[in-house]
């Protein structure tokens, strides 16, 4: 069974079409990069995976479930995380923010969800972080965070949009090496616009022009840099 299969899938904005027929089978323990160009529909691919949007034709299923259904296998990384800096919220308080389905009725997390969200934070390298204040993190450490809240309900499929967007290059080298080390572990779908990424550290690429359009490595060119988004042809690597 695969982690995510997307069958013959279009949707739609009021009359405008977003996405047109996409058809993607992702393995599990796959590790697969979506470019393409701004408003060509990655981010919208993204929601109807995590069914915020139900698509206008065709099928999603998350290991053999509707979207609905496999929410609860799936953390989500966001590009941008909207917040008032001066509002006093914790790096812990964050990160529980993922086990809110776990919440017991009473209203208080239990000591076994606060270990959890501890432990999420020692895998991301913000072990020591629990109690300072979200805002007072730098963007790097703030992304780091986010992460670490996407996995600590420990989920099968891990997707991130964009996850190194406005960070410096000490916290983008972290950020892949943490995905280096989750490689294979989990299912893993990566928006990105960074094709040194691309290249070096997913499986397989998939190019969103509201058409989809698998690639290799090797098909994606130094174009795809620039935001120049055409029909995939073989780059030919030097031979060493």
């Amino acid at each position: 069974m695969s982690a995510i299969e997307i069958d013959d899938v279009s949707f739609s904005y009021r009359e405008q079409l977003v996405l047109d027929r996409l058809n993607l089978k992702v393995a599990e323990g796959e590790f697969l990069g979506i470019i393409g160009p701004n408003g060509g529909g990655k981010t919208t691919l993204l929601k109807l995976l995590l069914g915020f949007f139900q698509p206008d034709h065709g099928l999603i299923q998350i290991f053999g479930k509707s979207t609905k259904e496999g929410q609860s296998l799936m953390g989500y990384v966001p590009q941008n995380f909207a917040f008032d800096k001066t509002f006093p919220l914790t790096v812990l308080d964050l990160v529980l923010q993922g086990l809110l389905r776990d919440l017991p009725w009473y209203g208080k997390f239990r000591k076994k969800e606060i270990e959890r969200a501890k432990e999420a934070l020692n895998l991301v390298g913000l072990a020591g972080f629990e109690g300072k204040n979200y805002g007072s993190l730098s963007g790097g450490q703030a992304q780091r965070a986010l992460v670490a809240r996407a996995l600590v309900s420990n989920p099968k499929i891990l997707i991130l949009d964009e996850p190194t967007a406005n960070v410096d290059a000490h916290a983008e080298a972290k950020i892949y090496e943490l995905l280096r080390n989750l490689k294979g572990d989990m299912t893993i779908l990566m928006v990105t616009h960074d094709l040194t990424a691309v290249v070096n550290e997913v499986d397989r690429v998939y190019c969103v022009q509201k058409q989809g359009i698998p690639l290799t490595q090797e098909q994606v060119c130094q174009h795809y840099a620039i935001g120049v988004y055409h029909p995939p042809h073989k780059v030919e690597r030097e031979r060493p």
